[in-house]
């Protein structure tokens, strides 16, 4: 079992910027996949972005280039950084992190933290 703990939420102005940080129980290493998601009022989950255990990065579209994910081993956190933040942006955002043990795939969700990009 792997709990994880999102932080950092809240109300940013158009352009500004918020960090979002992720503490898992585990350490990370142990973790094949990690990485945040969020759901916007309305509309369905969708991907941010992700780092696998290779340590590489992946993002969506809407992401690249404003959004950057960094993973802290020592302090088991995955962290999210957004700058440019537009209203669009506005969502729950969701950390969430995968482990495979004996061919099985384990998903594993925090409880999410608000985002709101207003003036």
């Amino acid at each position: 079992q792997v709990r994880l703990v999102e932080s950092g939420g809240g109300l940013v102005q158009p352009g500004g910027s918020l960090r979002l940080s992720c503490a898992a129980s585990t350490s990370i290493f142990g973790l094949n996949v990690v990485g945040w998601y969020r759901q916007p009022p309305g509309k369905q989950r969708e991907l941010v972005g992700a780092s696998p255990r290779t340590g590489s990065r992946y993002y969506s579209d809407f992401a690249k280039g404003r959004f950057t994910i960094s993973r802290d081993t020592g302090k088991n956190t995955v962290d999210l950084q957004m700058n440019s933040l537009k209203p669009d942006d506005t969502a729950v955002y969701y950390c969430h992190a995968e482990t495979l043990v004996g061919g099985t795939t384990y998903t594993y969700w925090g409880q999410g933290t608000q985002v709101t990009v207003s003036s």
